[in-house]
């Protein structure tokens, strides 16, 4: 188990050097003015010269490169453009609130997805498998933002039962786990949820319906095992695939939740990414997308260590 663990932590290391660069030269090559928030629209020449070698843009990008992942390293990520405020700062709190919303929502999509799944899966080819079925396909296919629209307008402006946008009373941003903050989670949580829930029914269904056909199955009935103990079985066997899917929709949600995040106003690293995007800010933007793919780099690593302590068979293969 830990020369499993040894090699997996040595494959990590290319992949955390791959996606430095990869989020430094996508920052890079994108479009635009790295200094348009904080230089007037009719800033001198010499003024935008003087203002490029502040922030150190003025050299090459792979000296660039280099202090960046230093600065990094020692958990320096600069300071925002727009702001002035240190990007760390910025980042580590956009990714708690993100964190929370996406923890949530996963934990909600995976419970409603595997118990759909399994009810599916279990009464396969009848109509209780079919519409589960439909309602996964559902979860997949619908816009979340769209979603998140109409749940603002029914439960929100209608019937004014949850805040429309927010996280916390007075739109403040400090989260506290009390019924006035979380009404405020409700809506995107639920909305986040869907497509999570949608994925992990599908796949859930296909495994269980795969493992109901091996032989295994029919050895247990024949021994006279009851149908609690024979899904008890299912279950073991189909936890690990089911396990990875739900790691890796956490790191789908904490990355792509920029569209939700925005249409309730959550103050995540969506609403985070968003600005940085249109003011061009360049150290907020880097250290977001950075910070994020590095999270979703050891949510992989976590999640096939977890496979690997339920399921041998994978540290053999």
């Amino acid at each position: 188990m830990l020369s499993y663990l040894a090699r997996r932590f040595v494959y990590t290391v290319p992949i955390l050097i791959g996606v430095s660069l990869v989020c430094f030269g996508l920052v890079h090559i994108a479009p635009g003015d790295p200094l348009v928030s904080v230089l007037p629209p009719d800033a001198s020449a010499d003024l935008q010269k003087v203002m490029l070698a502040i922030y150190g843009f003025d050299r090459p990008y792979a000296e660039q490169f280099a202090k960046w992942i230093w600065r990094a390293l020692n958990g320096d990520l600069g300071s925002s453009i727009a702001t002035g405020r240190p990007v760390t700062d910025e980042v580590i709190k956009a990714v708690g609130n993100t964190l929370r919303l996406a923890v949530v929502a996963t934990f909600i999509g995976f419970l409603l997805g595997s118990l759909f799944g399994f009810v599916a899966g279990y009464f396969r080819d009848t109509f209780v498998d079919k519409l589960a079925s439909a309602l996964s396909v559902l979860g997949v296919s619908v816009p979340h933002y769209w979603l998140g629209m109409v749940l603002v307008i029914i439960f929100a402006a209608q019937l004014g039962w949850l805040p429309p946008t927010g996280a916390g009373p007075g739109g403040s941003s400090d989260w506290e786990w009390d019924w006035a903050h979380i009404r405020h989670m409700v809506l995107p949580a639920i909305t986040m949820s869907v497509i999570p829930m949608g994925i992990v029914a599908r796949t859930v269904r296909a495994l269980v319906a795969d493992i109901l056909n091996q032989e295994f199955i029919v050895g247990l009935r024949a021994k006279g095992l009851t149908d609690v103990g024979v899904l008890l079985h299912v279950i073991k066997n189909a936890a690990p695939t089911a396990l990875a899917v739900m790691g890796l929709q956490l790191g789908y949600l904490l990355g792509g939740s920029i569209l939700i995040e925005t249409v309730f106003s959550w103050p995540g690293t969506g609403n985070l990414l968003n600005a940085a995007i249109f003011q061009r800010d360049l150290p907020l933007l880097q250290g977001t997308i950075l910070v994020l793919a590095l999270f979703f780099v050891f949510l992989n690593l976590a999640v096939d260590v977890l496979q690997t302590a339920l399921d041998p068979r994978i540290q053999r293969a």
